[in-house]
């Protein structure tokens, strides 16, 4: 196996900790755990009788007494054998009602972490390592915990219950009965620790591999293309066989502590037998009391056993636990403010000396820029020179390292984001439809909209002739993988979701990338009716589709050296009419890498 970083909880001290926090999760059920704890130590007390009662039929039956008494005797054990059960099964109940309503919560708590989390996160965590922490994770966290609490619970109290009872017959052989445990406690705590440091390795390398198979089902098309699909199944195989070796080491090594546990046991009730009978030779004790005393012996080691074979269990729940508690630890995004934009339309936006970067790195140096209310801004510039970084600060996934901007004379930091963001329309570069119907898509900005606003937004943006042309119109569902729509028609539906929220602010990010020309144009269309009232924000790739823009803004390493209109920008002869030429003429030369303004 390959050597990685230990996970969260690895050593000692994390397990406790980590135990200790999710032992914290059941804090606000207090009526359910102390109901549970109380049924708990009911049922072991029932059964805790049994054996006492069994002695005593014994030495009754020995001493001639009647049948009666007996009968009696057998009848009082039956009936605290039935409330055990009964007590058992209440407890399981209540047990079982407060870890789904734990699991639930900590689902809660991640769905809500993934909302507040920044988009450097996001953006620097592969999918299949979240979606595993969220499902795999937490699914294994329930399963440990209904499956381990009930047999720790009783275990525990079926220990100290023993222990007392075992007292009260014969201090002697309690003493001996005893003996074992030291050995057994070492046995334990040596392979605990061994075994929760694979336990952390087992579903660290489960997110890997879940990781590895969404990318390759995501990119499943280019998979094929390249023909990489056996380069995915080798990498696929490896990593699956890390999980099976991790898996297999884990439980091995955890599951070795119940046999061992069991031998030490056996030992000890063999050394209890021949004591026993030697006491009952010499009249300190009677056979009833031997033979009770050997089936509390019996009671005792069986809990240390299934305590021991449960450690496997709970050891890889703590290690999903401390995986999950990583997660709602990462840091959040800045605490918002309660701040509102003013009640005006159009916007006006204003950056003034913005600054942003990723460490030391800056992707956005001093930028001044300021958009009139109503007017289309045009953002070009070569990959990397931060048009996607500057629409990613009007919207506040990431907060500027330095300036500010302004809505209408507001800076958006003393803003809350979802007031911000109530704001603003956003036409992704990629085209993203939910599972649902078109109609569903459509309305997801304004569930409110009436069938009207519905067929009228699908009108402007060139939508309508694509739902007329479905069996089932805007009642047909759809997600981003239905091979009945085109890229093209895709970004229309996508276009016709920000028409309909009405926005203030329209941020369109290489919106036409995915179309082809003849659907291009019924976007030219679309947005030409879209920006009307509307300040706009366009991140641009085809300049065909911002030579009518109020301004054409030119990025290079994070600062703009050329704005101004279509025909401006072209007479300068500067960066952007190079960009032209190489798009709208054929070029009679291959241009050098730095001369690219495409993204």
């Amino acid at each position: 196996m390959s050597r990685r970083k230990r996970g969260p909880g690895a050593d000692g001290a994390g397990f406790a900790a980590t135990s200790r926090r999710l032992a914290g999760l059941f804090r606000h059920l207090r009526v359910s755990v102390a109901g549970s704890l109380a049924l708990a130590v009911a049922g072991v007390l029932a059964n805790l009788a049994g054996p006492l009662i069994w002695g005593r039929a014994i030495d009754a039956v020995l001493a001639g007494t009647g049948f009666d008494h007996v009968q009696n005797l057998l009848l009082t054990a039956a009936g605290l054998y039935v409330l055990g059960a009964l007590a058992g099964f209440a407890q399981q109940y209540l047990q079982n009602s407060a870890i789904a309503r734990v699991v639930q919560t900590l689902r809660d708590d991640v769905e809500e972490k993934l909302n507040r989390l920044p988009l450097r996160y996001l953006n620097g965590s592969p999918r299949g390592e979240l979606l595993s922490r969220m499902t795999n994770d937490i699914d294994n966290i329930a399963t440990s915990l209904t499956q381990t609490l009930t047999q720790v619970l009783f275990g525990l109290l079926t220990v100290v219950g023993v222990l007392v009872m075992m007292l009260g017959i014969s201090p002697l052989l309690t003493l001996l009965a005893l003996v074992t445990v030291p050995l057994t406690f070492v046995i334990g705590t040596v392979a605990a620790k061994r075994s929760q440091r694979l336990f952390d390795d087992q579903w660290r390398l489960t997110g890997e591999l879940n990781a590895h198979i969404e990318e390759s089902y995501s990119g499943h098309e280019l998979v094929t293309v390249f023909d990489r699909a056996g380069a995915f199944r080798e990498t696929f195989a490896h990593r699956n066989a890390e999980v099976r070796e991790a898996s297999r080491l884990a439980q091995f090594t955890s599951g070795l502590l119940a046999p061992l546990v069991l031998f030490i046991g056996n030992l000890g009730y063999v050394l209890l037998c021949v004591v026993g009978a030697l006491r009952v030779v010499s009249g300190q004790l009677t056979l009833g009391g031997v033979v009770a005393f050997v089936q509390y012996s019996r009671q005792y080691s069986q809990p240390l056993g299934m305590l021991a074979s449960m450690s496997s269990l709970f050891q890889s729940g703590i290690a999903s636990a401390a995986r999950v508690f990583a997660l709602l630890d990462e840091p959040e995004e800045a605490p918002d403010r309660p701040g509102r934009l003013p009640a005006v339309r159009p916007r006006r936006i204003a950056f003034e000396q913005v600054s942003f970067g990723h460490g030391r790195e800056l992707t956005i140096k001093g930028l001044d820029l300021v958009i009139e209310p109503g007017r289309t801004a045009a953002i070009v510039g070569a990959s990397g020179a931060g048009k996607t970084t500057l629409m990613n600060l009007v919207m506040r996934f990431y907060d500027v390292g330095g300036g500010r901007i302004l809505i209408d004379g507001e800076d958006i930091a003393s803003v809350s984001r979802e007031a911000l963001r109530s704001e603003i329309g956003l036409v992704p570069q990629e085209p993203w439809l939910f599972s649902g119907t078109i109609r569903d898509n459509i309305v997801y900005g304004r569930p409110d909209a009436t069938p009207e606003e519905i067929e009228q937004a699908a009108r402007v943006c060139g939508v309508s002739h694509i739902v007329h042309a479905l069996p089932h119109g805007y009642d047909t569902v759809v997600d981003s993988a239905d091979e009945r729509l085109s890229d093209g028609e895709r970004q229309l539906i996508c276009i016709a979701r920000a028409f309909i929220a009405d926005p203030a602010v329209l941020i369109l990010d290489e919106a036409t990338s995915a179309v082809d020309a003849r659907t291009e144009l019924l976007l030219q269309r679309a947005t030409s009716r879209l920006r009307e009232g509307r300040t706009c924000l366009v991140i641009a790739h085809r300049l065909s589709t911002i030579r009518d823009a109020d301004v054409i803004v030119v990025l290079r390493d994070g600062r703009i050296v050329e704005q101004g209109t279509h025909a401006q920008l072209v007479r300068a002869g500067g960066e952007y009419h190079r960009l032209s030429r190489y798009q709208f003429h054929a070029p009679t030369a291959v241009p050098a890498p730095d001369q690219y303004s495409q993204r």
